[in-house]
């Protein structure tokens, strides 16, 4: 398929045989370029690219590590980018894909990098305003829906990038309660379905040291290519 932005529409089960890894990529940081070239060294990875509209403005073409969107379609098994409109455009019809669906039943993973603290609270709460908390809030959390489409149950991962005081919040934790201690995935937890990778004390973009940053790309990565592997001996 060529490589396009806001391809329509989008059908998950004309991928269901291609032998790929799909990722969903949905991120907000000058490191997306990387992280996409580095997943997609791996010729058996197939990435699809979730854009909300606050976070097209870090790929707008402003500088040589923030790239005009459209220019990461040039990575080779970058396939497709998706802006929140596209879940309406064209306009639905009965009978028709939903494109939160689909790519729920297309993706083996979705990489949330970084995740904030507002789309924390929304994913644990179930709050889906925009294209990527709809994917996550249909979710095939029990592996069972989807099971015609992949050999085994998918994972969200959660790379966290919360400033130092909102990730001490009383609120905070309970979200990462839910997050960890009901949904996360663990030698204990088997039936989990998100591993949240936790944030990182650096300097932040915004300016200052805390612990709260989103872990180094190259680790978020390693830790995607180490599920990849890991789903590959378990298929």
């Amino acid at each position: 398929m060529d490589s396009q932005i806001s391809p329509t529409p989008f059908i998950a089960q004309q991928y269901t045989n291609d032998k790929k890894i799909h990722v969903l990529l949905a991120a907000a940081t000058t490191k997306l370029p990387n992280i996409a070239e580095a997943l997609c060294c791996n010729k058996n990875i197939s990435i699809r690219i979730l854009v909300t509209d606050p976070e097209e403005k870090f790929i707008a073409g402003q500088s040589s590590e923030q790239p005009a969107l459209e220019n990461l379609l040039q990575i080779d098994g970058v396939d497709a980018i998706y802006r929140d409109e596209d879940e309406w455009s064209p306009s639905w019809t009965r009978g028709g894909p939903v494109l939160h669906i689909e790519l729920r039943k297309w993706a083996h993973i979705l990489l949330v990098a970084p995740m904030s603290a507002n789309t924390m609270a929304k994913m644990a709460n179930g709050i889906a305003d925009n294209l990527l908390l709809s994917v996550i809030r249909a979710w095939d959390t029990t592996g069972v829906v989807d099971m015609g489409f992949k050999p085994q149950k998918t994972m969200i991962f959660a790379a966290l990038d919360i400033d130092a005081c909102a990730y001490r919040h009383p609120v905070t934790k309970k979200q990462l309660k839910v997050l960890c201690d009901q949904w996360g995935w663990s030698e204990s937890n088997p039936e989990g379905w998100v591993t949240v990778l936790p944030p990182i004390e650096k300097s932040r973009a915004s300016g200052g040291d805390d612990t709260g940053s989103m872990m180094d790309w190259r680790d978020i990565v390693i830790a995607i290519q180490n599920y990849v592997a890991g789903s590959v001996q378990k298929s």
